[in-house]
């Protein structure tokens, strides 16, 4: 590895290390959050939980943009001659996550109605099981769409994303973050919204839906895993309402 990809994997690693360090304390530290006030929640109870949103997002999908993010620096090296990437990747990296805190926004709102409408705890959970079987069904069926597939493909396929997509600069980079993130966002909001079926302070849930966005983005077959999860989700669903009678 160059000395120039070494320092931006380096700085990927110590940002997403960090962001799990700070979803951690929260998740040890509930009292921390307003998400243990069942009162309605103030301005600053709403930033807190978009906080908390925002960074549990630098959490979750650094990792599985760290092959695209890396594979930009290497073009856009090659591109610059001997001039370093790391402005540039930066501008990138800063476009992708702007995606993800547009997403943590519409989070942060739905949490909030739903709080107001008690359909989810002060903890993040949902206190209905019919609410748990429909996001899950509802995550199901959208892992068989083409929006899915399109969106995943994306994702998956970082030199094709950058020849369709270069801009030269620092403002091309970030645009180009930018659209990478929302192919993101595409492929994997509602697997995101599955973390109101057990708590979006739950950090086993947390790391299993981290780990099931880095299996579709990086593992072989990923048309047959997203088509396989979405089953299992909606065999789940079903499960939960025949539990419940």
């Amino acid at each position: 590895m160059n000395r120039g990809r070494a320092i931006i994997a380096g700085g990927l690693f110590a940002i997403t290390g960090a962001a799990w360090i700070y979803t951690w304390r929260l998740a040890r530290d509930p009292m921390a959050l307003c998400m243990v006030n069942m009162n309605p929640w103030s301005a600053g109870d709403l930033w807190a939980l978009f906080t908390m949103w925002t960074v549990m997002m630098v959490a979750m999908m650094i990792p599985s943009a760290s092959p695209m993010i890396l594979t930009f620096a290497a073009a856009n090296r090659k591109r610059r001659a001997q001039s370093l990437p790391y402005a540039a990747t930066g501008f990138f990296v800063f476009g992708y996550l702007a995606a993800w805190t547009a997403f943590s926004v519409a989070a942060t709102v739905a949490q909030e109605v739903l709080h107001t409408a008690a359909l989810v705890s002060s903890m993040g959970i949902a206190t209905s099981r019919t609410l748990g079987a429909v996001l899950l069904a509802i995550t199901g069926i959208f892992q068989w769409t083409p929006l899915k597939n399109a969106c995943l493909r994306h994702c998956r396929t970082p030199l094709a994303f950058l020849m369709a997509e270069w801009r030269d600069g620092g403002w091309g980079a970030l645009v180009m973050g930018f659209r990478h993130g929302m192919y993101c966002v595409g492929c994997c909001w509602l697997l995101m919204a599955l973390l109101f079926v057990a708590g979006v302070m739950n950090l086993w849930w947390i790391a299993a839906i981290s780990a099931f966005v880095l299996l579709e983005k990086l593992a072989p077959g990923a048309g047959w895993i997203a088509r396989v999860s979405g089953i299992v989700m909606i065999g789940w669903a079903g499960w939960i309402l025949y539990a419940a009678k």
